[in-house]
């Protein structure tokens, strides 16, 4: 209940005081610079060149805090000791390359990037077509949609239920196990089958992200225009024909945005890994092990920090790309 009071009270103070800075703001402005009197034009020309900056200041302010500083800090913590009073150089990097965990982590990140973006992305592009063709198709897209507005944490631990395991003959509470049982097969602990535990923790990211590929695409699919659409059936085009060379063609752009936006997900999760098995069992992702090294055991600040750089190398090029072709598609 205090955390419910305390998350009541956060979005309070952030809602009011946002509405608090552009009303006193403003009304500072206007007194150093009444838009009244001798000098009006004057003063409004300049109160129009500083009110911008009223608004772009906090935002600004915050990025600097909580995004520039922590990335030249990390920076500087990966070439340091794991309390960071010794200057190491490249040796938290040297030891990233040779451990076995970190190898692990890049691999099954590796993996969920061929994976989820490319699931998320497809069935996104399907539940947008057949939506879009039926009666019922806005009560189809809400259900999709819904997993969207689940945290991770909230996703991991339902999916987390649903592999839920027993011992053979008792009542089986995962659903899977329940229906695996049901069928007069046995009950399996589905996250500590290697390699397929990835994959079952795959399913969770791809059932959120595949409502946010659907909403874009769909969007995307109502903007091509329907004259070359007719041009097409007129011609003697398949449903097929029509979809995959009239419609994908004149919305690649979109889809590409797509799959690099959910790729940019994929290489920071952690949420989901880290509820359902904590990285055991060879489920090891680059962002739980950063956690792991920052703050779990004896913190070792250097090395996670180490994670966390290669996270943002790994990261920042596809966010350009995504920036770039997105302006792109604006123009």
């Amino acid at each position: 209940m205090e955390l419910f009071w305390l998350a009541i009270g956060t979005i309070a103070v952030g809602v009011f005081g946002c509405v608090a800075w552009f009303w006193g703001s403003n009304w500072v402005l206007d007194r150093i610079y009444p838009p009244r009197g001798p000098h009006a034009g004057d003063n409004i020309r300049k109160a129009n060149q500083i009110r911008p900056w009223l608004f772009l200041g906090p935002a600004i302010l915050f990025l600097g805090v909580y995004l520039v500083y922590p990335i030249f800090d990390s920076l500087w913590r990966s070439v340091h000791d794991a309390r960071g009073g010794r200057f190491v150089g490249t040796s938290n990097y040297t030891w990233l390359m040779a451990d076995g965990k970190f190898r692990e982590s890049f691999r099954n990140n590796m993996v969920w990037l061929l994976v989820v973006p490319a699931l998320s992305t497809l069935f996104g592009l399907i539940a947008a077509q057949l939506t879009d063709r039926l009666r019922w198709g806005n009560i189809g897209k809400s259900l999709i949609f819904m997993p969207m507005a689940i945290s991770f944490v909230g996703a991991g631990v339902i999916w987390k239920f649903i592999y839920e395991y027993r011992a053979p003959g008792e009542s089986q509470i995962g659903l899977l196990n329940a229906i695996v049982q049901a069928l007069g097969g046995e009950p399996q602990l589905w996250l500590t089958l290697i390699p397929w535990n990835n994959f079952f923790l795959m399913i969770v990211l791809v059932w959120i992200q595949t409502g946010f590929a659907m909403v874009i695409l769909s969007a995307a699919l109502r903007g091509i225009p329907e004259e070359t659409i007719e041009a097409a059936i007129l011609d003697g085009a398949s449903p097929w024909q029509v979809f995959f060379k009239i419609k994908v063609p004149q919305i690649m752009g979109t889809i590409a945005v797509v799959w690099t936006t959910i790729t940019i997900v994929v290489l920071k999760v952690f949420d989901i890994v880290f509820v359902m098995t904590n990285g055991q069992w060879g489920t090891q992702v680059l962002a739980n092990l950063m956690y792991d090294w920052m703050f779990r055991g004896t913190p070792d600040y250097g090395r996670g920090s180490a994670i966390a750089i290669i996270l943002m190398v790994l990261v920042t090029p596809i966010m350009i790309w995504n920036i770039v072709n997105a302006r792109r598609e604006v123009r």
